[in-house]
């Protein structure tokens, strides 16, 4: 049965330890974080989760964690994104016996030359060696490709192709998938945090943001005002998400901050996986600064 997609579906981070293998207590108490206040599904190794860093052997286990933590309370997805289809074919039947049901693919990556129609022919030969219902990822900033809103209508029309995250970027383009989906049964979901409020207004199925589990409350109301059509205040809460994501830049590396700030829960450490920089103490003071003025969204 196709899982439904929708709201605010974190791309949450991997906790990991000194040896650089997941933290299982760490992630189980994140994932019950963020369904206990009110998170509508989990986004399970995606880029936010250092996916692609993590060694194969620990990516299935993250996923295997978090799906006996979810335990259908709700929906997740899971990144089985790779360099090559039959890489992503291995990946997903792993996802399907741990008994996973919708798997997260993108474009193949570091391919330089690969095509659009590359890809719609990468999806057709996953689907006729899979069973999981896929989504697609279109992430452009690391795959190299941006995906088209009219291959992705393509790929959509290929057996158990659910729905699309599109993270790049392009408002217009997300707009013809809006209107092109609208009424169909397949979950269009903005992967841009700084599209959120329009993309509700507009008609989305939900948004991505990484931030979502340290102020899920922010997070929730753009969702919940913006398929409200309530134009005020999906902009009012807008802004504040808006202006949670200026913690993005407070480390050198995106993922250093993201990690450091979801450490302030006290149950996750900051972590990185190498070679990305560790954050420095100038860098968690000037994050816990800006928190502590933004508590009341959490």
């Amino acid at each position: 049965m196709k899982q439904k997609l929708f709201g605010v579906v974190p791309p949450i981070i991997t906790p990991v330890d000194e040896n650089e293998r997941v933290d299982e207590k760490g992630l189980r108490l994140l994932i019950d974080h963020c369904i206990d206040h009110g998170i509508h599904g989990i986004f399970v190794c995606g880029s936010n989760g250092e996916c692609m860093a993590l060694t194969q052997a620990e990516r299935d286990r993250a996923i295997r964690i978090a799906l006996d933590e979810c335990a259908g309370r709700v929906p997740l997805i899971a990144g089985c994104m790779d360099s090559s289809t039959q890489r992503v074919i291995d990946n997903i039947k792993r996802f399907e016996d741990m008994g996973g049901q919708t798997a997260v693919v993108t474009p193949v990556f570091y391919a330089r030359h690969a095509t659009q129609d590359e890809t719609v022919q990468h999806f057709e030969e996953i689907s006729a060696h899979t069973q999981a219902d896929l989504m697609i990822y279109n992430i452009p900033m690391f795959t190299g490709q941006n995906l088209t809103a009219d291959t992705i209508i393509r790929i959509s029309q290929i057996d158990r192709v659910t729905g699309v995250k599109d993270t790049s970027g392009n408002f217009p383009a997300f707009i013809k998938l809006l209107n092109y989906f609208r009424g169909r049964d397949f979950q269009v979901l903005q992967g841009s945090t700084n599209l959120a409020v329009p993309s509700m207004l507009m008609g989305a199925d939900g948004y991505v943001p990484s931030l979502a589990p340290l102020f899920p409350k922010a997070h929730i109301m753009v969702y919940e005002y913006g398929r409200a059509r309530d134009i005020d205040n999906a902009m009012k809460w807008g802004a504040i998400v808006d202006d949670i994501c200026r913690i993005y830049p407070m480390a050198r590396s995106q993922t250093a901050s993201t990690k450091y700030a979801m450490s302030t829960l006290g149950f996750v450490d900051k972590r990185v996986i190498r070679p990305t920089e560790p954050i420095t103490a100038e860098e968690m003071a000037r994050i816990d600064a800006f928190i502590d003025t933004m508590r009341e969204y959490m």
